[in-house]
């Protein structure tokens, strides 16, 4: 049970496509204060389902998305489960880690993409048979090898498409031989080359969000900063976050401090963006490890979604 004394509806199983989309219907059956939305689809023309969580008129959006790499699906579990607690913390008027909801909400909403690349989550799950069209060449970049498999159907690593440092990127992919299709970190032909990637950044374009949160698995580590575009407010954010939750503050090296998508963010807006690396072990995280990884990060999920 939770708040709200229902049984819960995101328990832990296995996510794909079809897992996630049940439970964005379920949650939106249960919670009148969410409405059920497309933000796009993917190259396989899956849509890119979303959850936008209003109390009322709002002049605050906030954004968080998740499972932009298909082995790190355990993501989207986490952000339906945030969703599902704040939605039955405001339906119950009480507080969640101390915090009272509905005060907190009032004139912000909450948007949750909780499944960025669809394509690639079942891919991940079920190997090369899942990538329709694209299939023989995913199962000649390792889509049937267990464990391996993060980017779209077409071979492109999502939150390596945004344009955000895209010239420093290829040099290091092309240092690194990322440079054809494969089953991760291959940034694609140009920025914003994939249907996943335009969908974020076409909802970015459309509301004024006041920070986003991007959820990636594993490390308790909370990346919070590109160069000198990153507003003064993020580190204090930040270290919120990581007081909250006991994961490191700190920066990502490599390949992967461009082309993502709080880099792109805040290269664009000026205003904060964090990755946020959900537990710790071999992706994918076990299913096992579901409640103890969510309540780590419990509170810092709650407080990500509300500073």
């Amino acid at each position: 049970m939770h708040i709200g004394m229902q049984p819960r509806l995101v328990t832990p199983q296995p996510v794909d496509y079809g897992v996630v989309r049940g439970l964005c219907a379920a949650l939106c059956g249960r919670y009148s204060c969410l409405r059920p939305m497309c933000v796009g689809r993917s190259v396989l023309v899956r849509e890119i389902p979303a959850l936008m969580l209003s109390t009322g008129p709002a002049d605050r959006q906030v954004l968080l998305a998740a499972a932009f790499h298909g082995q790190e699906w355990l993501t989207a579990l986490c952000a339906l489960r945030l969703c599902e607690e704040l939605c039955g913390a405001v339906r119950a008027g009480l507080p969640l880690c101390g915090i009272p909801l509905r005060r907190a909400l009032k004139g912000r909403q909450i948007w949750f993409v909780p499944l960025v690349n669809p394509d690639g989550v079942e891919i991940a799950r079920y190997g090369s048979g899942a990538a329709g069209a694209y299939a023989a060449s995913a199962a000649e970049t390792g889509a049937d090898t267990p464990g391996l498999w993060q980017a779209n159907a077409r071979g492109v690593d999502i939150n390596h498409n945004f344009n955000a440092g895209w010239e420093e990127m290829q040099a290091l992919a092309q240092k690194n031989g990322k440079t054809s299709p494969g089953a991760r970190q291959y940034s694609g032909p140009g920025p914003e080359s994939e249907p996943e990637t335009r969908a974020l950044t076409d909802l970015c374009r459309r509301y004024a969000f006041r920070h986003v949160v991007a959820l990636h698995s594993q490390g308790e580590e909370i990346y919070w900063e590109y160069g000198e575009d990153t507003p003064p407010q993020s580190r204090m954010m930040a270290k919120v976050l990581g007081a909250a939750s006991g994961y490191a503050v700190t920066a990502p090296t490599g390949l992967a401090s461009y082309g993502g998508f709080k880099d792109w963010f805040i290269r664009c807006y000026h205003r904060p963006g964090f990755t946020i690396e959900l537990g710790r072990g071999v992706n994918p995280l076990p299913v096992a490890q579901f409640e103890t990884v969510y309540e780590k990060a419990r509170e810092m999920l709650v407080l990500s979604v509300l500073l």
